[in-house]
């Protein structure tokens, strides 16, 4: 018996048909060496109160890479007052954008930061300053845990920051939902944070215009994507000219940069 093929739109009106269209057209998704790109997207924001901070252009997670992209040039980037870790007047700096719920961020720190904090911020080489690059579709999560390490940081320092910051990336199974906001309250009481403390400063968003200053600065670098890296010689200005590095790449990747400009 010969069977006909049915149409799966045949049972769609015309204007759910054309509707349909236009989405799959407009918000295509790109698959390109494991990058996620959302095209005809827009997802900037304003900072809020009194002083707004430029909005950015949406980035994407970005996979590793077979080799470091083309350098295009040093580009200039602040280290804000952002935690840090390592010697404050290190011969170089690098500067990590990121994102808690980023997949690809969650290798760098499991397969290369802590060969990088080995032999080079522990040795007194590098300072290397961690800015918060939440990504609007791992939200709220990504930004309600960039604002939550920061209040870790409100009662402890650089030193509390980076203990909740390798928390967070330990136990998050990334993509949006890796964490929900009661772990972040049990993480606080973990690592011995004033429980109170923390969880009024988490709910009240304290740290919100602080993450979403961080996004506007990583706009103006150019950091379209998480993780991205910026390596450049440490200056009392606060601002480096650093070549970027984007992606989950490995060790031997940001051996080579830092080890050229050591020299």
């Amino acid at each position: 018996m010969k069977q006909s093929f049915k149409n799966p739109l045949s049972g769609m009106s015309t204007a759910t048909a054309i509707l349909l269209g236009t989405f799959i057209i407009s918000f295509s998704i790109l698959l390109s060496g494991g990058v996620i790109q959302i095209k005809g997207l827009n997802t900037s924001r304003a900072a809020t109160g009194t002083q707004a901070a430029q909005a950015p252009t949406q980035p994407t997670q970005q996979a590793p890479q077979a080799a470091p992209p083309e350098n295009t040039g040093p580009v200039k980037v602040s280290v804000d007052d952002d935690p840090f870790l390592g010697k404050k007047d290190a011969p170089l700096t690098v500067i990590d954008f990121s994102d808690y719920e980023c997949p690809f961020c969650k290798r760098h720190f499991e397969q290369t930061f802590s060969q990088i904090k080995k032999d080079y911020i522990d040795t007194g080489k590098i300072k290397y300053v961690y800015r918060d690059l939440p990504l609007s579709f791992h939200d709220p999560m990504a930004t309600t845990e960039a604002i939550a390490a920061n209040c870790a940081r409100d009662q402890g320092g650089d030193t509390s920051y980076f203990k909740y910051h390798d928390e967070i990336f330990k136990r998050t199974t990334s993509n949006g939902n890796g964490l929900n906001k009661d772990q972040l309250y049990t993480m606080a009481k973990d690592l011995g944070l004033n429980e109170g403390t923390f969880k009024s400063c988490l709910d009240s968003e304290k740290y919100k215009e602080e993450v979403q200053k961080d996004l506007a600065d990583a706009s103006a670098a150019g950091a379209s994507g998480t993780p991205t890296f910026f390596i450049g010689k440490t200056t009392s200005s606060g601002e480096i000219d650093g070549t970027r590095l984007v992606g989950a790449q490995p060790y031997s990747a940001f051996q080579a940069i830092i080890d050229q400009q050591l020299k």
